[in-house]
């Protein structure tokens, strides 16, 4: 039972250390060397206390690592989400909707003219759209050569008056990064970053990664019939209300541009059971087919090779018909046709 105990004692003493130690890097009110310093610091003092406790001591070891670890949680538990820093121009403004009979009125709908990774022309914009006129929806996940790792957004197209999806609006959840702040998957798990709902015209997203940061992006046609698409729409556009007046902190495994949406889904769609690839978000789109929520008739591997539009979207860059000319080939968007059986 001792040898258990001793054990038990290590093993908290080095995952207190880690934790800590980490926490404090990401989030100790200071600049960075001062909280590596103090992230030592707190290394040193664990080290300190597990030393002590391989000389055979026990309930001193165990006495201090509850206090230690007491005072930290308290300050932990402190930390609360901003809304108001100097953010990076790309997620500057969350986006904000209100719904008005059949209209859907989105605020600060962002419009970016890209040039560079750091670069753009930048716009904001109100933008209106008739729900009546929602006819699709299309999973945008876009890689960079991480297995399992990938970015992901939703692009809600409405139609033109002959019926066929052409204005097209993509919703992602993302860090909100501080200007220059780099962004780090670990500090993602510490509070470092907040969480931010932006509201993008398509061209801006989809060419962003696409064309300017050079990402893999494959674009997936939805089975998602139109009331789940409507009440999908709108759940978004009340989370990110909701997010605009309580800023939250990102996390990357329970707060990300996956987990949040699957959050919303269930709302609407009962019975979607948990997986692995939640968590690892460029396996998404297997979960959406094993469930019956692509374009049947095709392999995942098909759909995703026929959905791979980054060639696609370099060569027509400047074109005003982009989103259309990025889905050509695309399963569910061959034709007019096609579109709207699957819309029906």
């Amino acid at each position: 039972m001792s040898l258990l105990l001793d054990l038990a004692l290590r093993l908290a003493l080095v995952a207190c250390a880690l934790w800590g130690a980490l926490a404090l890097a990401f989030r100790f009110p200071a600049a960075p060397v001062r909280r590596r310093l103090v992230a030592l610091g707190w290394l040193l003092l664990l080290g300190l206390l597990l030393a002590w406790h391989w000389q055979g001591a026990r309930i001193g070891p165990a006495l201090c690592l509850a206090v230690a670890m007491g005072t930290l949680l308290c300050w932990w538990r402190r930390l609360q989400p901003a809304g108001d820093l100097d953010w990076a121009d790309d997620v500057a403004h969350l986006a904000t909707g209100r719904v008005v009979g059949d209209r859907l009125v989105l605020d600060r709908v962002r419009r970016f003219d890209w040039c560079s990774r750091d670069q753009a022309r930048t716009a904001w914009e109100r933008r209106e759209y008739d729900l009546t006129r929602l006819a699709s929806l299309d999973l945008i996940v876009s890689a960079w050569g991480r297995p399992g790792i990938a970015h992901v957004l939703l692009s809600f197209g409405f139609a033109d008056e002959t019926g066929e999806a052409d204005d097209f609006v993509a919703f992602s959840v993302e860090v909100r990064r501080e200007r220059h702040e780099p962004f780090s998957e670990l500090g993602g798990f510490f509070k470092r970053f907040e969480l931010a709902i932006i509201a993008a015209d398509e061209r801006d997203a989809v060419r962003l990664r696409s064309n300017v940061r050079g990402e893999r992006v494959t674009l997936y046609r939805t089975m998602l019939g139109e009331r789940e698409r409507r009440q999908l729409l709108l759940a978004l556009v009340e989370e990110a209300n909701r997010l605009a007046l309580e800023p939250r902190f990102y996390h990357t495994i329970r707060a990300n541009c996956t987990t949040l949406v699957f959050s919303l889904m269930r709302r609407i769609t009962e019975g979607l059971p948990l997986d692995h690839r939640l968590l690892l978000t460029g396996l998404l789109p297997g979960y959406v087919h094993d469930h019956g929520g692509l374009v049947p008739g095709y392999s995942l591997r098909e759909l995703r090779c026929r959905g791979e539009i980054t060639r696609r979207a370099r060569a027509c860059h400047d074109a005003p018909d982009f989103s259309r000319r990025i889905r050509e080939g695309v399963p569910g968007w061959e034709s007019s046709k096609a579109e709207q059986g699957v819309s029906s």
